[in-house]
C-alpha cells in the first residue's frame, strides 16, 4: 500500500511587499502543486488564489479512471481571465500553474508557466517540467534548427499563463508512483536562488518533508529573498 507524507511552506521573501504565491496541499484529494501571480501584472494574489481553487474544484468533480487535468486547467484559465477583464481591462492577471494529482498509482501533472516540479529517485534529482519562458522555448526552437535572437531583459517573460485570453497549452504527463520517490513543486523564488544540484541533496536527507521544506525556505531567504518562495513536498513510501 502506498503512503504519502506531504509538507507546504511559503515564504513572502524580503523585498516584496504582498506574497502572490499559492500552494496546494490536499491529501483528501491527492492534490498538490502551486500558483505564481505573474510579476508586473495587477492582481497576482488574486489570479493565484483562483488558480488553485479551481483546479480543487474540478478535480473534485472528475469521473473515476485516468484524469482530464488540461480540463481543470482551461476551467482555471478561464475564470483568472473572466476576473482579469474585471480587475484590469486593460492588461489581465495571471498566474502559472503546476500540480499533480495522486491517481490509480500514478501522480498526473498539469503544467503552465515556470514554476517547477522535481522528481527525487535512488539519489537523483530530474527536472519534470520545461519553463514557459522566452529563453526556454528560444532552446527549443534552436534545437529544432530555427533561428531564434531575445533580448537579454526579456528572457525570463513568460510565453504561458493561466489567465491569457487564448486558452494556453498545459503539458500533460503521468509518473507511476515508486516507493522512495520524492516530489517537490516550487515557485521560481525558489529555482533562481537555489541549484538543483542543492536541491536534489535536500530532498535527498533523512528528516520529515515539513523540516525540508523549512530548509529550501530559509536558504532562498539567507540568498536575498527577492522573490515569494514555495515549496510543496511529496514523499512516496509503501506500507506493509
Amino acid at each position: 500500500m502506498i503512503k504519502l507524507r506531504t509538507a507546504a511552506l511559503s515564504d513572502i521573501g524580503h523585498l516584496r511587499a504582498e506574497n502572490e504565491d499559492r500552494f496546494i496541499q490536499n491529501d483528501a484529494l491527492g492534490l498538490y502543486g502551486v500558483a505564481d501571480g505573474v510579476g508586473g501584472l495587477p492582481g497576482g494574489q488574486e489570479a493565484a488564489q483562483l488558480a488553485v481553487d479551481e483546479v480543487a474544484r474540478s478535480v473534485q468533480t472528475l469521473p473515476p479512471g485516468e484524469p482530464d487535468l488540461n480540463l481543470a486547467v482551461q476551467v482555471a484559465n478561464q475564470m483568472v481571465a473572466d476576473l482579469g477583464q474585471q480587475m484590469s481591462p486593460n492588461m489581465g492577471i495571471g498566474t502559472t500553474l503546476t500540480f499533480g494529482l495522486v491517481r490509480n498509482g500514478k501522480i498526473h501533472f498539469a503544467h503552465v508557466g515556470d514554476s517547477r516540479c522535481y522528481l527525487w529517485r535512488n539519489g537523483s534529482i530530474e527536472l519534470l517540467t520545461r519553463d514557459h519562458s522566452v529563453e526556454s522555448d528560444a532552446r527549443v526552437r534552436r534545437a529544432r534548427g530555427e533561428v531564434v535572437y531575445y533580448h537579454e531583459s526579456n528572457r525570463n517573460a513568460l510565453t504561458r499563463c493561466i489567465g491569457q485570453p487564448t486558452p494556453p497549452e498545459a503539458d500533460l504527463f503521468a509518473r507511476p508512483l515508486q516507493d522512495g520517490d520524492r516530489y517537490l513543486f516550487c515557485s521560481d523564488g525558489v529555482t533562481r536562488l537555489i541549484r538543483e544540484s542543492e536541491l536534489g541533496e535536500f530532498l535527498g536527507r533523512d528528516a520529515d518533508p515539513a523540516d525540508i521544506a523549512r530548509e529550501i525556505v530559509t536558504v532562498a531567504n539567507r540568498r536575498g529573498g527577492p522573490d515569494n518562495s514555495t515549496t510543496v513536498l511529496v514523499f512516496v513510501e509503501e506500507t506493509p
